[in-house]
């Protein structure tokens, strides 16, 4: 008999067997199973620390009367394509979790995926990185948001998800543990790889992909589509070093450029615009406060004495009809300057492995529909030929109005406080963000249906986490891209783009998902979808 069983233990006894397995037998007992000798294996922990208590749910499948299963040793299925032809090459548009699982996917059929990515490897990508910190200089084709391993690589590797209608979030992770990982990730109930450790796994993921006769092509951004009896088969090239221009072949193009490849949707635009459609979006901006608060106020009073690590959170409000929310919150971590372009201030969040930096942050973001969206972008919109791009031309907006508002890629910042009583802060507090930081009064230039559902939502946030607002809070703006303002419409079965034979948009460029183990299961369906087709 094999039973699951969840117990409740304070965090001391969270290394006690003997004392997990007197509740286990507890439990047995309360569904009339007599057990004297049973075997138990680890499956999920999670943290609970609501009503004033520290408490651990621990999940273990029990076995009684018969032995576990032995794990053994993870066999992937993937195959050698070293050999294989045109007619069975993908062409993959993109080297973020989508791209590289859907790489995988074709590979367990033996089919060649062909990888263009616009940014560069992982180890040159992290210099291109810190020069945006030391030097204001941002490399519009290598940054936090493109490059190998895309937009997830340097900030946090969070694998926490609750899409489980999408695909197995198990095998993503045992994926992932496969090529580094560490193990926690299979048990953890918020998982997550760490900026420290993910570049290694996701280089460890290129080596198998190359070793089983897939192609990278770093620094080549895909600048058209071939077309040939009104089917994509291909895609036209640009070297963003040497300017040298390319055509490849491929009887699929599996689209998974990020949230950020504005361009993308210009292309597809070109073709066919009403392959696009305009969905809900958010924007807001990144609020950093002391890591001790925030585990002050989700552990009751208890810090690091607690041994649970640094403390998480989520926290939503509707406020006048619109979501306002936490998202990609970075217990113990950093606030990162996020930019794709010179011209513009992007931020967002990271975590090491350990999460154990002096602060703690997360996006604190006002959901925004196709309604919302100012006329002047509707217009901007219309009179470039696609009306579905009036959110993405809105979004560019706001970080352009906020680089005007920096100093380079010195990010415009306030403490909650003062923004909450409009005021300018006359001195910040200390953070994470080394790009530097400009005192600035957000709500006069941040758009005042954003800036005005900010403040109703902090109030509501502090009702529920009493201290969140204090003079401590700092906030650093914006953050817009939690997620794309525009989707590439699919058919739901064929994963095929409606508009576009032999494209098959993927991940969060797409606007099918949002985060990395959502993209890499949406990335391995549309990769099946080409296989099977």
């Amino acid at each position: 008999m094999i039973k699951e069983i969840t117990i409740t233990v304070e965090a001391k006894d969270e290394k006690n067997p003997g004392l997990h397995d007197n509740l286990i037998r507890k439990e047995l007992k309360k569904n009339h199973i007599n057990a004297g000798q049973f075997e138990k294996v680890f499956v999920k922990k999670s943290i609970d620390a609501r009503h004033g208590q520290l408490k651990l749910h621990l999940r273990y499948k029990v076995y009684i009367g018969e032995k576990p299963e032995s794990a053994g040793e993870w066999k992937p299925a993937w195959k050698s394509a070293a050999g294989a032809d045109k007619d069975h090459t993908v062409i993959i548009v993109g080297s973020g979790p989508a791209g590289l699982f859907g790489a995988l996917k074709l590979l367990e059929k033996g089919i060649k995926p062909l990888i263009f990515e616009r940014g560069v490897e992982s180890s040159q990508r992290r210099k291109d990185i810190a020069l945006i910190s030391t030097k204001g200089l941002v490399n519009g084709d290598s940054n936090y948001c493109f490059g190998e391993g895309g937009a997830g690589t340097f900030s946090d590797g969070k694998l926490y998800t609750r899409s489980n209608k999408r695909g197995d979030i198990g095998s993503i992770l045992r994926i992932f543990n496969y090529f580094g990982a560490d193990e926690k990730i299979l048990t953890d109930a918020h998982p997550h790889i760490g900026t420290d450790r993910l570049p290694q796994v996701i280089n460890a993921m290129r080596a198998k992909i190359i070793e089983l006769g897939g192609q990278f092509y770093f620094n080549t951004r895909v600048v058209d589509f071939i077309i040939q009896d009104k089917k994509i088969c291909g895609v036209k090239t640009v070297d963003v070093v040497t300017g040298e221009e390319g055509q490849f072949e491929g009887n699929a193009v599996l689209l998974a450029t990020g949230h950020s490849a504005a361009d993308i949707y210009e292309l597809v635009a070109k073709y066919a615009p009403q392959a696009l459609e305009a969905k809900t979006f958010a924007a807001g901006v990144r609020v950093e406060h002391p890591r001790s608060l925030i585990d002050s106020i989700q552990y009751h009073g208890r810090g690091a004495e607690s041994g649970l690590g640094a403390a998480e959170y989520r926290v939503t409000a509707q406020v006048e009809g619109r979501g306002v929310y936490s998202f990609c919150m970075c217990p113990g971590g950093f606030v990162v300057p996020s930019s794709s372009g010179p011209d513009e201030i992007v931020v967002n969040g990271m975590s090491a492995a350990a999460r154990n930096s002096k602060w703690s942050n997360a996006a604190i973001v006002v959901e925004i529909r196709p309604e919302d969206i100012p006329e002047k972008f509707k217009k901007a919109a219309e009179d470039a030929g696609c009306p579905q791009l009036a959110g993405l031309f809105f979004r560019t907006e706001i970080e352009k109005l906020a680089f005007e508002n920096g100093k380079g890629q010195a990010a415009p910042a306030q403490r909650l406080t003062d923004f909450l009583a409009d005021r300018i802060s006359e001195e910040l507090p200390p953070s994470s963000y080394t790009a530097g930081l400009v005192s600035s009064n957000l709500a006069k230039w941040l758009p005042s249906h954003i800036s005005d559902r900010l403040k109703k939502g902090f109030v509501e946030i502090d009702k529920n986490m009493h201290g969140f607002i204090c003079k401590d809070a700092l906030m650093i703006a914006p953050e817009t891209r939690t997620s794309t303002p525009v989707r590439i419409l699919r058919n739901k079965e064929t994963y095929e783009c409606t508009e576009l034979s032999g494209l098959y948009p993927a991940g969060e460029g797409a606007g099918y998902s949002g985060g990395i183990v959502s993209s890499a299961m949406d990335g391995e369906n549309a990769a099946e979808a080409i296989v099977f087709k």
